[in-house]
């Protein structure tokens, strides 16, 4: 089997997360060395080599982390930020202060961890895979804060392929419908979750978008909805 990812440091955020794992195991699957970051200590994922605790809403502890990753790694090829979170509120009986929490966990992580990485990326060129949403194309009721925050790494993620195209670095999102967590099981129960997408799936387009394969897309907004 030809692994796509050999020699290739790959930081992933939110790695101690369901689909952080699934994106870490999967990178490593392909050859990577695959480093975790997280806002909380824990044990590395299967398939991660460690686990940094980083608060990513800190842009200089962000900075300072990614700087230690690339010291002990020699670089870092590729950036999969996949830190974020999700809160069901309507407009009129949720609070304003949710919409400044979903920007703050979902926009602002990958912000920060995008230019603490980006310095660290070689010569050769890079990539940086983002986590956005089917939603942030058309809310429905109760996630007008949370489309709004990924409507905001979609617009990160157009503008920042267009920033360091001339230097081989490609960016791009994902926008998955309701990934299949336990979480998500739990708070909707009587779905179908047959039509969900699994971790390990949305995963496996991520380490496309890693691949030398994907070398010529950037910019891209990918849905990644499954049988819905």
């Amino acid at each position: 089997m030809i692994v796509v990812l050999k020699g290739k440091t790959v930081v992933v955020t939110g790695g101690l997360g369901t689909l952080g794992r699934a994106v870490v195991k999967a990178a490593a699957a392909q050859g990577a060395q695959v480093v975790s970051v997280d806002c909380v200590d824990g044990e590395a994922p299967e398939g991660a080599i460690s686990n940094h605790r980083i608060d990513l809403l800190d842009g200089q502890a962000a900075a300072e982390g990614m700087a230690a990753i690339a010291q002990a790694q020699g670089g870092i090829d590729a950036l999969v930020n996949v830190a974020g979170g999700f809160r069901w509120e309507t407009v009129m009986d949720g609070s304003v202060d949710t919409w400044d929490f979903l920007y703050q966990l979902n926009v602002r992580t990958a912000v920060n961890a995008c230019r603490g990485a980006i310095p660290h990326i070689p010569s050769t060129g890079g990539r940086i895979v983002n986590i956005s949403a089917a939603g942030s194309v058309k809310a429905d009721m109760g996630l007008g804060a949370y489309a709004a925050s990924k409507a905001g790494v979609s617009k990160l993620t157009e503008a920042l392929a267009a920033e360091l195209k001339a230097a081989n670095v490609t960016v791009n999102a994902v926008m998955p419908s309701i990934i299949d967590t336990a979480p998500n099981r739990a708070d909707m129960p009587d779905a179908d979750f047959e039509t969900w997408v699994k971790p390990s799936a949305l995963a496996d387009v991520i380490v496309f978008l890693l691949s030398p394969a994907a070398e010529a897309v950037t910019g891209a907004l990918i849905p990644v909805t499954g049988r819905v």
